[in-house]
């Protein structure tokens, strides 16, 4: 330990659906080491891939506007009342890292099936059918590109990337190709010639800085992390949003696994200034570590995480513990019909208990059920389904992500052409068992957060 820088099924539920927009995590949390590789639990896989890093150019001021959600039709609801889809079909390619020790995401792969098999019965891509072709990269640039290879020369209409570390954007773009990503990994998907559903680790990283500053009025803050490279890269990209809203930090750099003893410790490192915030970037069982630390030390300072901890595998351990915690990403529950459809393709890919472990699958879900949301605005309109059309219609107005109605703004951050999405609802653990939104916070920018 060293100092760096001066459930219930409802609550599971929630927790994955406001994992789907923050899942940047999944690639770039500490990875504390307290679960298996599967990445389930809502929680981060076991990877020590590169991380994104913050940018060097100064985002624009916010520009506000409208974030009230839509209802019926409006939102992108209703796939459960479309008939199968029985149109031309449609062909999607789907790049995603599997087989790889601590590269390993075939969640990726099955939830999109079940998502796939689940939209094919209700209508599809504006009524075509889809159908998707896997390629699986090995965390190399070689495999990345054989993939790119495969999928160009079979013709597909649009490539979704799961986790793929070295997407062929050259090879998509020489042959027509859209690139739709759920979420991006390392600093040249920032400017890549695609889309990202999310904006990844820098964006989750400034909703956490976002709700210190404008719910505790933040001055000062203290960071609690772990000292490996997707920790490193989480502090790199949190740190960022400080530094540009003026925070002081000092952050405090411990072990992918601590005891209670050392959780302690680390918290008391990080509090030792008397901050107006604690940041913790641990997951899973070093949420538990922390959470219970900050009691055990009598500390009253409020606590912001990812929304990992938010789960409700932690939650059911911790209980009242949580008091005093905020999560950036997680809202109150949602009794949307998108929650629904959301609830019924998971429990089809993972059965009953699915919703509490979701995973990085959720990513695949959300990234194959919004694109359906834009082909189907593009088949209302009057105009052809395709690639490039469907592409198209996400620098759009209107659309929002499935299930979490969050607005798609791609481009409305120059310096980051490639992200859609820069608003999170920010959640607060309540005595009781229940994560709810803040009042306020219902959906927080944090364009102004970014470096």
């Amino acid at each position: 330990m060293r100092a760096a820088r001066t459930h219930s099924r409802g609550r599971g539920l929630a927790a994955a659906i406001a994992l789907v927009a923050v899942l940047a995590a999944a690639c770039s949390d500490d990875n504390s080491g307290d679960t298996g590789s599967d990445g389930t639990s809502a929680s981060t896989p076991a990877t020590e891939a590169p991380q994104p890093t913050s940018g060097d150019s100064t985002a624009p001021p916010d520009t506000g506007g409208d974030t009230s959600v839509p209802s019926g039709e409006d939102a992108g609801d209703g796939f459960a009342a479309r008939g199968p889809a029985t149109g031309e079909p449609i062909l999607l390619g789907m790049v995603n890292t599997e087989g790889t020790p601590g590269l390993d995401f075939p969640e990726m792969r099955t939830d999109l099936d079940a998502a796939v098999e689940y939209l094919n019965a209700h209508g599809g891509f504006g009524g075509r059918p889809v159908q998707v072709e896997h390629c699986a990269a090995v965390g190399s640039p070689e495999s990345s590109q054989a993939c790119a290879q495969e999928l160009a020369g079979k013709d597909v209409d649009l490539v979704m990337l799961g986790l793929d570390l070295f997407p062929g954007y050259d090879t998509f773009a020489a042959s027509g190709i859209p690139v739709v990503g759920a979420l991006p990994i390392l600093p040249g998907d920032y400017t890549a010639d695609a889309r990202f559903l999310t904006g990844g680790n820098l964006t989750t990283m400034a909703a956490m800085v976002a709700l210190a500053v404008e719910h505790y009025d933040a001055q000062t803050a203290g960071i609690i992390s772990a000292d490996n490279p997707g920790a490193n890269g989480s502090e790199a990209a949190l740190i960022a949003a400080p530094e540009k809203a003026g925070v002081e930090y000092v952050s405090i750099k411990g072990g992918d696994n601590e005891t209670d003893a050392g959780f302690q410790g680390l918290m008391r490192q990080a509090a030792a200034g008397n901050p107006d915030v604690l940041f913790s970037l641990y997951s899973d069982a070093g949420c538990i570590g922390a959470i219970r630390a900050r009691v055990s030390l009598a500390l009253t300072v409020p606590a912001i995480s990812t929304p990992i901890c938010a789960s409700g595998e932690v939650i059911d351990v911790v209980g009242d513990d949580a008091v005093g915690w905020s999560f950036a990403g997680v809202g109150s529950t949602s009794d949307t019909p998108s929650a629904a459809e959301f609830e019924e393709i998971v429990t089809a890919a993972r059965g009953d208990a699915g919703v509490t472990s979701i995973g990085v699958g959720a990513l695949a879900i959300t990234e194959l059920m919004t694109l359906a949301r834009a082909a189907n605005m593009v088949a209302e309109a009057g105009g052809e389904v395709t690639g490039q059309s469907v592409y198209d219609a996400l620098a759009g107005e209107g659309l929002r992500t499935f299930p979490n109605d969050t607005a798609i703004t791609c481009g409305l951050v120059p310096a980051y052409p490639s992200v859609c999405s820069f608003e999170f609802p920010i959640g607060e653990y309540i005595a009781g068992g229940e994560v709810r939104t803040v009042p306020g916070f219902e959906s927080i920018s944090v364009v102004p957060y970014l470096p």
